[in-house]
């Protein structure tokens, strides 16, 4: 039974990712209790990843005199079932058809809510970070690849079968590039942080004589390009990363010129690892979306940061369990 001595009303969240776990306990009325980060285990291990988590639980929360935690949410990157609780399948993890739920239940002996990482780090803006006070709210991580949430009139949209938000799978150029998911001219095909090291590639081995700090960055080994290696070479004035960072930036304004159109938010919140590493797109976006949005939706549309960075997920995997187990309204 999974206890925590001296918490109040509390809710477990799990960030399950392909090469870490993080864990935050969060209060009623706070966003975070305390944190804890866990390393996965090997890929396509889901029982001895599994039972690593429920042992580093059990640690941390050892049965002792105390509250039991409303519910425990975890979030994973990939497709799940909320219904069910199984892990369709989530390519980092190499996972396929896993049942999540019903062992953490059986261990841990509280309610237990599976969902997609994405979903649950929206949450967790719109309850705790950027989106507090707005009942209508885009937020779009932007890292290897692309996933997004809505919140609408209040309400967090899941979609007929629970897959809402895959906005990073819109496509903005019918002729563009592949993208991982088979499609092309996905936004994520353009500004994934895959993405932009691929086409950082291409770039180099047809222009031998261009991007001299993209080459010294990584000595010459195009494989280790990475997006974060893009943007630091463009800050040094390499004139060819400096490009392709406005095509990934105005790529994104586009996307997010069509979300301005088909959700008129309050608010758009942008996260993820390329956000945070490639700061400058953020303004090239803007400027791109508001030069192509209609002008109704734009009159009083905010483009910010996330704010709860890496924990953002754990913390919106507790409040969404939390919220869901209680049954409440519009969540």
């Amino acid at each position: 039974m999974l206890q925590a001595a001296g918490r109040k009303a509390h809710s477990i969240g799990i960030d399950l990712g392909g090469t870490k776990i993080e864990i935050a306990v969060v209060g009623d009325t706070s966003a975070q209790v305390e944190h804890v980060h866990l390393a996965t285990g090997p890929a396509g291990e889901a029982e001895r990843t599994l039972q690593e988590l429920i042992d580093c639980l059990k640690d941390k929360f050892p049965s002792t005199p105390g509250s039991l935690p409303v519910a425990v949410g975890v979030g994973v990157a990939g497709q799940v079932n909320p219904s069910t609780g199984v892990v369709q399948f989530a390519p980092n993890l190499r996972w396929r058809n896993v049942p999540l739920r019903a062992p953490l239940e059986r261990a841990l002996a509280v309610p237990v809510k599976i969902m997609n990482d994405v979903h649950a780090a929206t949450y967790g803006e719109w309850l705790y970070g950027a989106g507090r006070g707005h009942d209508d709210l885009v937020c779009l991580f932007v890292g290897t690849g692309i996933g997004g949430g809505v919140v609408s009139g209040g309400r967090f949209l899941m979609g007929h079968s629970g897959s809402a938000g895959e906005l990073g799978h819109m496509t903005i150029d019918l002729a563009g590039p592949l993208c991982s998911c088979g499609n092309r001219g996905c936004l994520e095909a353009f500004t994934g942080g895959w993405a932009i090291a691929n086409l950082a590639r291409l770039r180099l081995r047809a222009e031998p004589e261009e991007g001299p700090w993209i080459r010294r960055l990584t000595n010459g080994d195009l494989g280790t390009i990475t997006a974060q290696i893009v943007s630091e070479a463009a800050s040094h004035g390499d004139t060819l990363a400096q490009s392709l960072q406005t095509v990934a930036g105005r790529a994104l304004g586009v996307g997010l010129a069509n979300m301005i159109n088909a959700f008129n938010p309050a608010r758009i919140i942008l996260g993820g690892g390329v956000m945070a590493g490639m700061p400058e797109l953020l303004a090239i976006a803007e400027r791109e979306a508001k030069s192509r949005a209609l002008k109704a939706p734009l009159r009083e549309i905010e483009i910010v940061k996330a704010e709860l960075g890496p924990l953002a997920g754990a913390i919106g995997a507790a409040a969404r369990a939390r919220d869901l187990i209680r049954g409440a309204p519009n969540r």
